[in-house]
């Protein structure tokens, strides 16, 4: 195979690969944009019914500002993750926001 034919090949690859990343990325934002429409219709529901959203820590948010309490943020943010399946910037952040308040 000449040095013409590879990169017309290659050229061919990459676009493709260009066009399938734009399909997937265009998939990922509809079902984004239906999952949020999910979430608000939801909310509505909940609000409607008099339904209130369940605190994720619930006595757990007790150990978290215990450990807070003896200076173990560390795993302050250990509980908080385990708890709610956050990331560990956002639990970061959260146990942060928790430690502001005391």
């Amino acid at each position: 195979m000449d040095m013409t034919a590879l990169s017309s090949a290659f050229f061919f690859v990459l676009v493709a690969a260009l066009l399938c990343s734009g399909l997937i990325e265009r998939k990922i934002e509809r079902a984004d944009r239906r999952v949020a429409r999910v979430e608000r219709k939801l909310d509505a529901v909940m609000a409607h019914l008099g339904i209130s959203e369940p605190d994720p820590l619930g006595t757990e948010l007790s150990r978290v500002t215990d450990l807070l309490d003896r200076g173990r943020k560390i795993e302050a943010i250990k509980v908080y993750r385990e708890v709610t399946g956050a990331g560990l910037k956002e639990a970061k952040d959260a146990v942060d926001r928790v430690e502001a308040t005391r």
